[in-house]
């Protein structure tokens, strides 16, 4: 199943619906994702229904809060999780067999603190998540949608930097990365001019790649293909 670009047809509903930031492709599950969606997705997993979830019910406990936003496989979710037990983090990502390999590590090491969604973030950040309730946001490496054509596509828009600011609370952190330049510098011309949002780093407007992000393998992809990578970090006001 893949979705329709808006454009993609004359109808009425068509013209009127929001243009996505991803395309659902029918991936391949492994035995071992799919046996951690099985047993592990009741405890684990977040079903979407819009209305605003408890986090501290969700998570059993009261911790302040990360949440990943497209993470692909789960690597960099997984690390941080590992890293800092101190904080309950949720993960988004709409491709199920990511989530099932996030899963199986999580109860390959017994983590308690993580908690996964298999939804369109948009929804989640509108319908599932108060306003200030998430200490920390990270998005590493979304899709760049590199034709320029398709740049209407990327997720960081100004309607998505608004909900952003919705979610995290002041003086909370919003981080980025991303191996297309471009697209950096696109989300700076976003984030920078925002109301809500200060740019944590020097003149130069990006930062050293944290220590607490690892080394993804979308990140190998992009050093083999000779591109940069360029990490912001950004605080609510």
């Amino acid at each position: 199943m893949t979705e329709q670009d808006s454009t993609s047809t004359d109808t009425p509903e068509a013209k009127h619906r929001r243009i996505r930031s991803f395309v659902l492709r029918m991936g391949r599950m492994t035995s071992g994702q799919q046996r951690a969606l099985d047993e592990l997705w009741p405890r684990f997993g977040i079903d979407y229904t819009p209305t605003i979830l408890n986090l501290d019910t969700v998570f059993s406990r009261h911790a302040p809060r990360m949440i990943e936003i497209g993470f692909g496989t789960g690597e960099a979710l997984f690390a941080y999780a590992q890293a800092h037990p101190e904080m309950d983090c949720l993960g988004i990502e709409v491709h199920r067999p990511g989530a099932g390999h996030l899963l199986m590590n999580v109860g390959e090491n017994a983590l308690t603190n993580v908690r996964t969604s298999c939804h369109d973030a948009v929804e989640v950040l509108t319908h599932q998540l108060a306003p200030s309730s998430i200490d920390a946001v990270h998005i590493f490496f979304p899709d760049p949608w590199h034709k320029a054509r398709h740049h209407k596509r990327r997720l960081i828009q100004p309607a998505f930097a608004d909900l952003l600011a919705r979610i995290i609370k002041p003086n909370g952190k919003l981080r980025l990365a991303t191996d297309w330049q471009n697209y950096a510098e696109h989300m700076r011309a976003v984030l920078d001019v925002h109301p809500a949002f200060t740019n944590l780093a020097d003149d130069s407007g990006y930062m050293p790649r944290p220590e607490d992000r690892p080394l993804t393998r979308f990140e190998r992809r992009g050093h083999r293909l000779g591109h940069g990578v360029w990490d912001m970090a950004y605080q609510r006001r």
